[in-house]
């Protein structure tokens, strides 16, 4: 297993919640839907860490229990914050950013110059060939 989540704590190879950083989970639940930004919600509920860290604690679907963590927050909040997110992304318009790919432009058309030198390495043969090779603008 890796990293313990915020929250949690093992003993006896069991994940428990630790009361005292599951309340400030809770509380960072809480000052979201109340609207703080990630980064002041987490900061008011005790949690020292940055904007994208809160993102991900957010996220984090072991706060709604499983086989191995207990619940620290309910379906309902866990859903009501993801929807909240994908409401301000919208309103600031970060969910309709498409990248603009510009085409490579690949020479297509090539000219050999005339082979004068020979080697009996298939190798340097091969390099002095390719070094022959010009591409024309089209």
């Amino acid at each position: 297993m890796g990293h313990t989540p915020y929250g949690y704590k093992i003993e006896n190879g069991c994940a428990i919640i630790d009361e005292e950083n599951a309340d400030k989970i809770r509380k960072l639940y809480s000052n979201y839907l109340t609207g703080m930004a990630l980064a002041k919600a987490a900061s008011e509920a005790g949690i020292d860490t940055y904007h994208g860290t809160a993102k991900r604690m957010m996220e984090n679907r072991h706060y709604l229990g499983d086989d191995f963590y207990p619940a620290i927050i309910d379906k309902e909040i866990f859903e009501s914050a993801a929807a909240e997110r994908i409401k301000r992304a919208n309103k600031l318009g970060r969910l309709n950013h498409k990248r603009v790919i510009k085409p490579s432009v690949v020479p297509t058309y090539f000219h050999l110059a005339a082979a004068v030198q020979h080697y009996d390495d298939p190798r340097l043969q091969a390099e002095y060939l390719y070094s022959l090779i010009e591409s024309e603008a089209v």
